[in-house]
């Protein structure tokens, strides 16, 4: 009986090490495929700009081909159901900014994803500011000048594009409207690049967005940037004022840009990419692009990424509540 005990227990130690062997096989084979990096919104975009200058270099670092996919629409809702999909095998990873990770959990009843469950946060690349940007064909050179202009114009009414519905430039359009006591409207895209065709064509007379979205046609005199989130003035508009300052406090907790990956990816998959978004980001030509673009580079662990959410989460959720808003 002790000699058929010990058999079954060899027996078993052969097939635990032959199926970990197939195991690290997959890996290794997975990591040498193509690498996706999911975007949630159109080409054209800054998020999508930022996920092209990313991919192009991790293909170098880790020696394998690494494309941008972009599963477009709802807030980046798509993309996110899309890695919650997908294999958690090391070929597939999501590049977000807070809106789809942070804030659309909050405002929609049921996203089709849960990120405390279904994801893994891998790297975290950059901050930012949004910002509020009036067109071209709005004479407004600045936050009192644009508040002047839409007594003058349209009796206090306004309408300010957004790159998504229920997302946090959403709320500061209401928040403003409250503030200056105008009729502030909301009009939701499916991302920031249709937004800036409609302000570039004056179709809308102002847009709330990232900085990254605004920075080169605001350098281009196209569109202007009339005031910044965040506790600081930005160093690319060093002329244009917080919100802060404009006594709209409350928002000093900045976004953030980060890679998630499936929930259940092998750690040391999730370590050799994490490693490379490090090294790619300290890159002194893609360091100074990411810069140029209006985010404040700056690596973060998976640790302090997935910490980073948690916190921003909670601010917001804070706010959405008092603001009366209903998940939908």
């Amino acid at each position: 009986m002790a000699n058929s005990f010990l058999q079954s227990c060899a027996q078993t130690l052969r097939t635990t090490l032959m199926l970990g062997a197939l195991s690290l096989a997959g890996m290794a084979q997975a990591q040498t495929g193509t690498i996706k990096l999911i975007v949630g919104f159109p080409p054209g975009g800054g998020t999508d700009a930022i996920a092209r200058i990313l991919a192009d270099k991790l293909k170098d670092q880790l020696g394998t081909t690494v494309i941008v996919e972009n599963r477009a629409g709802a807030g980046g809702q798509i993309a996110a159901q899309a890695l919650k999909a997908a294999a958690p095998d090391g070929t597939t990873y999501f590049l977000s900014h807070d809106h789809t990770i942070s804030i659309l959990p909050l405002v929609v009843k049921n996203p089709g994803f849960d990120p405390a469950k279904d994801f893994v946060a891998v790297a975290g690349i950059a901050t930012f500011v949004n910002a509020l940007a009036v067109s071209g064909g709005t004479p407004a050179k600045s936050m009192n000048e644009y508040v002047a202009w839409l007594r003058k114009q349209g009796g206090g009414k306004g309408t300010v594009g957004v790159p998504a519905p229920a997302s946090v430039p959403e709320f500061l359009v209401k928040l403003i409207g409250q503030k200056y006591k105008l009729d502030l409207q909301a009009a939701p895209y499916r991302g920031s690049a249709p937004m800036m065709v409609d302000m570039l064509g004056n179709q809308i007379n102002a847009g709330i967005g990232s900085v990254p979205d605004f920075i080169e046609n605001h350098k281009a005199g196209k569109i202007r940037v009339v005031a910044v989130l965040g506790g600081a003035r930005q160093a690319l508009l060093p002329d244009v004022p917080t919100f802060a300052e404009l006594g709209l406090a409350g928002f000093e907790d900045i976004p953030y840009y980060g890679i998630f990956a499936p929930v259940g990816t092998p750690h040391a998959v999730l370590d050799k990419f994490s490693a490379a978004v490090a090294k790619v980001i300290a890159l002194p030509d893609v360091h100074e692009r990411l810069t140029a673009m209006g985010l404040t580079v700056g690596y973060m662990s998976a640790q302090q990424l997935a910490s980073r959410e948690r916190a921003y989460s909670q601010t917001w959720k804070r706010i959405i509540q008092a603001s009366g808003f209903k998940a939908q």
